[in-house]
């Protein structure tokens, strides 16, 4: 894998769940150096003690992210053991399936906060150490959700639709200083954060039939796009959104 040229490169990567997890072990076979945070310490113990993760260079904070100073001192934090950032990857999200009229306000803040608030105060510090570095590529986990209106997820899909526009600007400002910014959009994945929902009696068979592909997503399928966007090859590549979805975005 070294034509994606990240041998070497510093990667911190926000989220050990399924994605995340996923995405770090990618960066650390590619030969990057890599820090995860997560709130678990459970969720990273895991990622350390996970076979694939053997002979992979990755160590693990534990940080909050849903206050705009614990979201600065994590990635700060991360810097200092890496000597530096190059890349940043955002894998932190939650949703609460419910009609928008059962909705209370504080599963919106909630979501908000996780999802989308996140997201900007993690790029803003990493962006504005990469910017002082004049290079770096920062990759967000987007969703099929901002783009198709799936009932009982109108928190999660704003959420998801406001980091689509967050992804664009940051792209937009940052574009003349060396960093690229853009997302990837998995369709129906199967993760910790869905399957409960896809355990539900006809849920993954209702699923699986929206998916031309014929079959629902797994956190490796979408490895291979964030490691592109991660890498040297994507460094004309910004503000862009790609959906991985096995076409499902194509009905």
């Amino acid at each position: 894998m070294g034509w994606l040229g990240l041998d070497g490169r510093s990667a911190l990567v926000f989220g050990a769940g399924g994605l995340g997890a996923a995405c770090a072990r990618g960066l650390a076979h590619t030969g990057a150096r890599v820090v995860v945070v997560d709130v678990d310490e459970t969720r990273l113990k895991a990622l350390r003690e996970d076979p694939g993760s053997a002979n992979a260079e990755i160590r693990t904070l534990v940080a909050d992210v849903t206050t705009p100073e614990s979201c600065d001192e994590a990635v700060a934090a991360a810097a200092r053991l890496l000597g530096g950032l190059d890349v940043l990857i955002h894998a932190v999200g939650t949703n609460d399936r419910r009609p928008v009229l059962d909705t209370p306000d504080a599963v919106w803040e909630q979501i908000l906060t996780l999802n989308l608030s996140s997201a900007f105060w993690i790029g803003r510090a990493a962006g504005r150490i990469m910017r002082e570095a004049g290079q770096g590529r920062m990759v967000f986990f987007s969703s099929v959700s901002s783009k198709l209106a799936h009932r009982h997820h109108a928190p999660y899909a704003a959420t998801k639709g406001g980091l689509d526009q967050l992804v664009k600007v940051m792209a937009r400002e940052w574009a003349d200083g060396g960093v690229t910014v853009n997302a990837v959009a998995p369709g129906y994945t199967e993760t910790e954060l869905t399957r409960a929902y896809l355990d539900k009696p006809g849920m993954r068979e209702e699923l699986v039939g929206l998916v031309p592909a014929g079959r629902l997503g797994t956190p490796e399928d979408v490895v291979g796009a964030a490691l592109f966007l991660a890498s040297e090859r994507a460094s004309f590549v910004t503000g862009q959104v790609l959906y991985v979805d096995g076409g499902r975005t194509l009905v």
